[in-house]
């Protein structure tokens, strides 16, 4: 395989407006939206010609926002200014922008929906 091991990721949303305006107040992405029977996605840009794994915000009969367990990182240009976009958006910091080393910052954050989700960036 040549490829990152990653393709898809589906991230809980009670409310997939609310949901949808906190990304795109953050994060600037337009979605496009599916109905799946009773389950809604609003999904994430994806370009298939670039590397990485693109996903979904999903309202449906399972998906439980989390602020526990596995953790799902956005890779950003810096963590810092995106913290505060968070704030602004009604989300909450969990971590300020913290050192990896050689690999990097990370910072955590609470999403509308209650989900405990990360950022990355290389600066």
């Amino acid at each position: 395989m040549n490829a990152n091991p990653f393709g898809w990721v589906e991230i809980p949303a009670m409310d997939l407006a609310r949901a949808q305006t906190f990304y795109q107040q953050v994060f600037a992405y337009q979605f496009d939206t599916l109905e799946m029977g009773e389950t809604m996605m609003a999904m994430f840009p994806f370009d298939h010609e670039k590397p990485n794994a693109s996903g979904a915000l999903v309202k449906g009969e399972g998906y439980v926002p989390q602020k526990q367990g596995f953790l799902v990182y956005f890779s950003v240009e810096d963590v810092a200014p995106t913290l505060k976009n968070i704030t602004k958006a009604g989300g909450k910091v969990l971590q300020e922008k913290m050192s990896i080393g050689e690999h990097g910052f990370i910072g955590l954050f609470e999403d509308s929906e209650g989900n405990r989700l990360g950022l990355h960036s290389r600066q």
